[in-house]
């Protein structure tokens, strides 16, 4: 006489657990403080309080959340914690709107090193490591968690050609794809495409 067996099931606990703790790992790697890109150094000597205040975005590596966007331009202020709020803005041509996402900059470790971390999204965290900086902070190029990420400011709506292509050979130099930087158009070119989609 045949007995029965039901068939055998396996437990689903080890799936979920794994499926917890992979979930662990991912957010304590977003809540952590983004890594350097490998051949990139932040500038020494930082002063915070000189490089506050308002910049013009005069050229960038597209993505994602700024994506067609123009006339953009930061703003940092020192918070008495020492923390920096972080406020970027930009105009969205199609919509005919501005957009302003505001965050809260971080330093890595010495604050007289520029390596902080930006969080627009409470516990994540992306890269902000200025890389070249003027004497006078008058610009600066900044570089994101990855090559990917880079930003050229100035407290001027354009930069003088010789700094432009100082910048340009400086990226290239920490390996960054320069074929990918695209420059602000100037103010009144601006103005103009502005004119013609209104």
């Amino acid at each position: 006489m045949r007995t029965y067996s039901p068939p055998l099931r396996h437990s689903p606990w080890p799936l979920l657990m794994g499926a917890v703790a992979l979930m662990a790992v991912l957010a304590l790697s977003a809540c952590s403080t983004p890594r350097t890109p490998e051949g990139i150094q932040p500038v020494r000597g930082f002063d915070v309080d000189r490089y506050a205040g308002y910049w013009h975005e005069v050229a960038r590596i597209e993505n994602s959340f700024e994506r067609g966007l123009t006339q953009t331009s930061a703003t940092y202020t020192r918070n008495a914690d020492d923390t920096i709020k972080v406020v970027n803005r930009g105009y969205d041509p199609v919509r005919k709107a501005w957009k302003e996402a505001e965050g809260t900059a971080r330093f890595v470790d010495d604050p007289t090193r520029a390596a902080l971390k930006v969080s627009f999204f409470g516990p994540f965290y992306g890269g902000y490591n200025v890389v070249a900086l003027d004497e006078n902070y008058q610009w600066a190029m900044v570089v994101g968690s990855s090559k990917d990420y880079l930003w050229i400011l100035s407290r001027t709506p354009t930069v003088p050609h010789h700094v432009r292509e100082h910048l340009m050979e400086r990226a290239q130099a920490m390996g960054v794809d320069v074929s990918k930087i695209r420059w602000a158009p100037a103010a009144g070119e601006q103005h103009a495409r502005r004119a013609v989609l209104t």
